[in-house]
């Protein structure tokens, strides 16, 4: 019993230590250095922090879990080392039916706890908004992007249609980029397309990517919670220019939003976006052939 006491007093200020360093943390340290997370201000997004818990609480299992790994291995190495005066080899063990059991029913428990935490937040971040506020079609294609808003009438779509980033010699970037207009604390269902080969949608700061597919549509959800300019850029290996495939998102208030919507609207720029810029148009099982194909004969 005494000693239990001493332990229970020993452990008391190194629990008041963790308290009093966790409370001096920043909202950056707490979600573990990822970007999307400033002092004092609301996440990018109002999925941004579950994406984060999920992955700082999973780094610190498996920190906890690698303590413990290599303590054991260390203390393996110092306990059963061979000393001075011995020779051969050490005395050989048979199997240890309790550290069997332990090193089998541990990983299992590790494997379902993250197997569990991960589909309970994925099938909230992959819950697509009925009748969002904003309804966007977001399209990759070699070696940019097509953004187009979606109205309730042709008139009320607009859309902007983007060119490949350029660099300098130094790598940097030149020229304007696409850029993705996102009015804040609005719901947000951005459908995913592409043209020719499959891209990933990425912006940066959400903490979320989705593949884009040829001939699939693929979804996201979500309502921007902190105006600002975040970064977005294309995820999956898509060919030789892959690095300059870029975009900007702006969120911005709702009627910089609208009148962002209506200078497109001037410019002519209205009316769905022509598939006909889509380069493989012959989907497979479909039995459909290209424009080019049915002209040439």
């Amino acid at each position: 019993m005494p000693t239990k006491r001493r332990l229970r007093w020993a452990l008391l200020p190194v629990g008041i230590a963790a308290v009093v360093v966790l409370a001096g943390c920043t909202t950056t340290e707490l979600n573990g250095y990822l970007p999307g997370f400033e002092e004092g201000a609301a996440p990018t997004t109002d999925r941004t922090e579950m994406v984060s818990g999920l992955w700082v609480n999973s780094w610190i299992v498996l920190l906890a879990v690698g303590v413990v790994t290599w303590g054991l291995m260390g203390w393996a190495a110092v306990v059963y080392r061979r000393r001075k005066g011995q020779v051969g080899l050490p005395v050989q063990l048979r199997y240890n039916m309790p550290i069997e059991i332990f090193y089998t029913i541990v990983p299992l428990i590790l494997v379902v706890g993250f197997f569990a935490f991960t589909a309970r937040d994925q099938n909230v971040l992959e819950t697509q908004y009925d009748d969002p506020d904003v309804s966007i079609t977001a399209i990759g294609k070699q070696w940019a992007w097509d953004f187009q808003y979606n109205g309730d009438t042709e008139d009320d779509t607009v859309w902007t249609m983007g060119v490949q980033a350029q660099t300098d010699p130094q790598g940097g970037v030149m020229g304007e980029l696409p850029t993705l207009y996102l009015p804040v604390n609005e719901t947000v269902k951005i459908k995913l397309q592409s043209r020719d080969v499959i891209h990933s949608f990425w912006i940066i700061d959400f903490l979320y990517k989705k593949d884009m597919y040829i001939g699939r549509d693929n979804y996201w959800s979500f309502t921007p919670t902190r105006e600002g300019e975040y970064a977005g850029r294309c995820a999956e290996l898509c060919g030789q220019y892959h690095s300059n495939m870029l975009f900007n998102v702006k969120v911005v208030s709702a009627d910089e939003y609208e009148s962002y919507l209506d200078s497109l609207r001037a410019a002519g720029q209205t009316g769905d976006i022509d598939d006909e810029y889509d380069r493989l148009q012959n989907l497979p099982g479909t039995g459909t052939t290209t424009k080019t194909e049915e002209e040439g004969g």
